[in-house]
């Protein structure tokens, strides 16, 4: 049983060896280890607040990169209705213009066929003017071969210019 129940003068010296690297310990290398724990919280510490900061800001730039998003979809969809707009506007235009070139050949037209129409009923009259002047002078050519025929036809003629001048 000696072994097991250790001798006075080694408990002593166990004990004293125990108490002076305690003290060596408590005074030199607990607040060494300490200080590196806590350290060691704080830069843990930091390093958990600056992982929370940039969680903070990854979501305030997501916001606003959606916020960017959002607006530039709408600034696509004004610029495509203002381009639309644009197109009905040129559109629209492109047709008055074209109605109003189509309207104004068509007055052109109408006033060139006038003016070609009146040319020709004066060419017409003028042409049935002449030949009703020869047909009228070579009746009377075969009429009035004899004297006596000419001056019945001015008889005549000058009875029907007082009746008429009578009427009026």
């Amino acid at each position: 049983m000696d072994l097991l129940i250790p001798d006075s003068g080694l408990l002593f010296w166990m004990t004293l060896v125990f108490l002076i690297t305690f003290c060596i310990l408590a005074k030199w290398g607990f607040p060494a280890i300490v200080k590196m724990v806590n350290d060691r919280k704080e830069y843990i510490d930091g390093s958990l607040k600056k992982a929370h900061e940039a969680n903070e800001k990854l979501a305030n730039i997501q916001k606003e990169g959606e916020s960017i998003l959002q607006e530039a979809r709408e600034k696509q969809a004004q610029i495509l209705k203002e381009a639309a707009d644009t197109r009905d506007a040129i559109v629209e235009k492109a047709q008055d213009k074209a109605r109003d070139e189509g309207a104004r050949l068509i007055s052109e037209a109408k006033a060139q066929i006038e003016t070609e129409k009146q040319n020709a009923i004066r060419e017409i009259r003028s042409q049935v003017a002449d030949l009703s002047v020869k047909i009228a002078e070579k009746i009377l050519k075969e009429k009035l071969d004899s004297s006596d025929k000419q001056m019945e036809m001015i008889d005549r003629l000058l009875d029907e210019v007082s009746s008429e001048s009578n009427k009026d």
